[in-house]
């Protein structure tokens, strides 16, 4: 059975794409199909984040009419499919955001997990692709200006009868003023369901295009993407083993 998961936020800039693309590759590692799509139609970042940038063909293209959804889905090197947006600004014109739910709906039966690359805020496009969702994973970081955002989106979804996964807690430095799980649990009602930490790792991978999930695995966000992804498909995961070399052991021996 195939899964619509939107990732979606009503604040812009929490990371939502970081976690669809990576998480995306941690679900194929996994063995599962995967399509990650993006439905951020205005400012559009999936396409950067998985080196599709310069993709001939797009959801605007399909979503315009231009041409059939089979010949703007790309295989990313990882073993997931891309639907990237496009990163040109006369793109937007005539792109018909209505048509996402049926876009989406015909991708059933072609991949167990759907990853929906929500726009940011509460206007038409995010609200077109919670409607082409059948769960949502809400993603914010742990302010208080993003949970009380995040909680104005799921009392949309709820009425919209769409089923909420839970909170992706995402970019978190563990300081006193950040808000606590413990505390956005309590505002939001709902469990979270993974905690992801500020990793520099993401803006670096980010900026050679490239999945951090790709160039450093064992990083503390890619690790915890992974456990999100073991979680959504019901596995067990255990973390890697650290390799240490022989001075690291002998050290650690002695002391």
């Amino acid at each position: 059975m195939t899964r619509l998961i939107c990732c979606a936020s009503a604040k812009g800039g929490v990371g939502k794409t970081t976690i669809v693309s990576n998480l995306a590759a941690a679900l194929a590692d996994f063995g599962e199909t995967t399509i990650a799509l993006d439905a951020n139609l205005t400012t559009p970042n999936l396409a950067l984040h998985t080196g599709m940038h310069l993709a001939p063909r797009t959801i605007h293209n399909v979503l315009r009419g231009d041409f059939p959804l089979r010949y703007a889905i790309y295989s990313h090197p990882y073993g997931f499919k891309v639907i990237p947006g496009s990163m040109k600004l006369n793109e937007i014109a005539n792109v018909d955001v209505g048509r996402l739910p049926e876009i989406t709906f015909s991708l059933l039966g072609k991949a167990k997990y759907i990853l929906i690359d929500s726009a940011a805020g509460l206007g038409r496009e995010s609200i077109s692709a919670l409607t082409s969702s059948d769960e949502i994973l809400i993603v914010t970081n742990p302010t208080i200006t993003a949970v009380a955002d995040a909680l104005r989106l799921l009392k949309i979804a709820q009425k919209t009868q769409i089923k909420t996964i839970g909170v992706v807690l995402n970019r978190v430095k563990r300081t006193d003023a950040e808000l606590t799980r413990k505390d956005v649990e309590n505002i939001l009602e709902i469990p979270v369901v993974s905690e992801i930490p500020e990793d520099p790792n993401i803006e670096a991978a980010i900026n050679q295009k490239k999945l951090i999930y790709e160039l450093y695995p064992n990083s503390p966000a890619a690790i915890e993407i992974k456990k999100l992804a073991a979680f959504l498909s019901n596995r067990k995961y255990t973390p890697p083993v650290e390799k240490q070399n022989l001075f690291s052991r002998i050290f650690r021996i002695f002391s």
